[in-house]
Parts: structure tokens; C-alpha cells; sequence
């Protein structure tokens, strides 16, 4: 796994954001027995999840968990200088939802702004494509929006995925700093298309446009597979990762996985010797939001703050792709974390 860094910007402000609309799984499921709910909820942990209704996109998330940032750090709209909008349920195939976002945000057209088609490893990927584009003259300010709306595209009898997928957005505002300080931030981006089909929706797109078979709108998903593929892959991400930074498992304050069952994160920690205290979890609390559960998980998992220091996060994400990546920040006692609800 290659082990790249490039200069710390600064960690301002993140803000989650779901859909009022929750749903119990415990209360509220025709489609399935009593005894599988309760196998589903004992096993991935979800017990709620938040789930945005026909009118709300992850475009609607992202844009008010953004203007939340701009108004939190008080920047200006005209100080952004780039959007970079991760997901892979957008509002359209053209244009790219982060100009459906520059446009609603009032941006400047100086202010580039592009999507980044990633899934349950992409808020990695985007604060790494921020960190690169701040270390180049002109960019100061860039915002990474990571949503998504996996409630949209999953099959309602579906037991694999019916009973896990919830719906969110974050925006995340990273700035760079005035002076290089010598510090550094650490990732390892990793890919294998080999397992493409283990997590797929294969109708919609120009492959297959309009199929014949429903069932082909809604995502599929081999659990087996993806859940072998996670335990081979993520222990190596995490030690390649920390081998490469310099850094101890004890320096490391919190590891901020993706939210993708609770039952296997448990797992993770224990063979990645990662103490349990120092990997929230609100997948119980908002399913698995995809991608978004990371940055979701940064503002809703009760880390302790010091205000001394900053912490040093280990962010993982990994699924679709099939895909895996990590991103060692530091998040300074000043940054602000917000959650909102619309």
C-alpha cells in the first residue's frame, strides 16, 4: 500500500447533516419478521436511521451543512476558493452536483468546483485532493462536501441492505496555513476492481440505461465478499499507515471508521489491537451513511477535547470499488464541530 503525505493545512470546522425523518427499525418494518430485525440490529448495530424523503438529495444535505460552515467561521462566500462534492448519488449525471452547490452557495466564478465519484472510501480521498490542491498558490480556502442517499437506491425486501443504509451530508472546511510548519499529514489510498461487482447498481447508468429487470436500479450487495475484503484489507491500511506516519497506535487519539456494521468494526479493532473507547460508533444512531459516516462520526462521536493540543484521527473508509483509504489529520481544539438536522 503506498504511503504519501503532504504539507498540514488547517482543520476548521465540520458539519454533518441528516434528514429530520428518522425510522426505527424495531417499529416499523412490514417487510421483514420480528426475528430478522432483531438478527440485523443485534449484528450491524442500527437501530435508527435518518432517511431523506423524495424531495431532499444529498446535494440538500451538503449545501446546508455548508452554508452552516460558512456561517459558524464567518468566511465569505467570495474567500472559497474550491468545492469538491464526493458521492455517488447525484442529484444528475450533468451537470456535476458541485456546481448545483456553487450556484446555491453564491460562490465566485474563480472558485473551481468538481465531483468525485467515491463511495464508502471517499472522505479520504477528498481531504487528500484538498490537502494537494492547498499546497498550490491561489488555493487558500477549499470546501470537501462528502453526501449521500443510499435509502434512495436500496430494494425494500432486501435483507442484505434494506435494514442498514441511512442518508447524510457534511461539508468540511479545511484552510491553508500561513507559514509551513514541517508538519504533515499522512494517507494510503488503495484500490481493487476486481471486486467491482461485489457492490453494484447496475442499471441507470450507460451500460445498462433502462433495464429490464428492476431489481437492477437497486444496489446489490455479495456481504461475504465485502466482508472478507474488509478484514484482509483494513488491519494492513491501518499499520502500513501508521508504519509510514511514524506514529504509534497510542498516538493516536481516536480511529474514525466507516460506519459500515458494528459487528465488523468490532472486529477491526480487536485484530488492529485498536482499544474499543477510542472507536466511536453512531451507526446505531444513523445506519450506515456511506462515505458521510466519517465526517459524521467526527461531529457526533463524543470524542473528549483537549484544549491544549490538537487530537491525531486515524480516518478510515473502505467498500465500494472496491476501495480503501486512510488520512492521518491532526483536528486543532479550535476547530468546530457542528451537527444539523433538515
Amino acid at each position: 500500500m503506498p504511503i504519501t503525505s503532504t504539507r498540514a493545512p488547517v482543520f476548521r470546522a465540520v458539519t454533518s447533516c441528516v434528514p429530520s425523518g428518522k425510522f426505527d427499525n424495531t417499529a416499523e418494518n412490514p417487510e421483514f419478521t420480528k426475528e430478522e430485525v432483531e438478527k440485523v440490529v443485534r449484528m450491524a448495530g442500527v437501530k435508527t436511521r435518518h432517511l431523506a424523503d423524495d424531495s431532499v438529495c444529498s446535494s440538500d444535505l451538503c449545501l446546508a451543512a455548508a452554508k452552516n460552515v460558512l456561517a459558524t467561521l464567518e468566511w465569505s462566500p467570495d474567500s472559497i476558493d474550491a468545492v469538491i462534492m464526493v458521492t455517488q448519488s447525484p442529484d444528475y449525471f450533468l451537470p456535476s452536483t458541485a456546481c448545483l452547490i456553487h450556484r446555491d452557495l453564491e460562490l465566485r466564478s474563480g472558485c473551481a468546483a468538481f465531483d468525485v465519484g467515491l463511495g464508502c472510501s471517499g472522505y479520504p480521498y477528498g481531504i487528500w485532493l484538498a490537502s494537494m490542491m492547498l499546497q498550490s498558490p491561489g488555493f487558500r480556502r477549499v470546501l470537501v462536501l462528502h453526501g449521500e442517499t443510499p435509502s434512495k437506491f436500496t430494494e425494500k425486501s432486501d435483507r442484505s441492505v434494506a435494514l442498514l443504509f441511512g442518508d447524510a451530508g457534511s461539508a468540511t472546511a479545511l484552510e491553508s496555513k500561513d507559514e509551513d510548519d514541517g508538519s504533515k499529514w499522512w494517507f494510503s489510498l488503495n484500490t481493487d476492481g476486481t471486486g467491482a461487482g461485489d457492490l453494484i447498481m447496475k442499471g441507470g447508468g450507460f451500460r445498462e440505461r433502462f433495464p429490464e429487470e428492476l431489481v437492477k436500479n437497486f444496489v446489490y450487495m455479495n456481504g461475504a465478499n465485502v466482508f472478507n475484503f474488509t478484514i484482509k484489507r483494513v488491519p494492513p491500511l491501518i499499520e502500513e499507515t501508521l508504519i509510514g506516519a511514524g506514529v504509534d497506535r497510542s498516538g493516536i487519539d481516536y480511529f474514525i471508521f466507516h460506519q459500515s456494521n458494528r459487528f465488523i468494526m468490532r472486529h477491526l479493532a480487536k485484530k488492529a489491537g485498536i482499544p474499543e473507547d477510542k472507536m466511536p460508533i453512531t451507526i446505531d444512531r444513523f445506519g450506515s451513511t456511506g462515505g458521510p459516516s466519517v465526517p459524521l462520526t467526527l461531529a457526533q462521536g463524543a470524542m473528549e477535547r483537549p484544549v491544549d493540543r490538537a487530537l491525531n484521527l486515524l480516518l478510515l473508509g473502505y467498500g465500494v470499488g472496491l476501495s480503501w483509504g486512510s488520512a492521518l489529520v491532526d483536528l486543532p481544539p479550535q476547530a468546530v464541530l457542528n451537527h444539523i438536522e433538515i
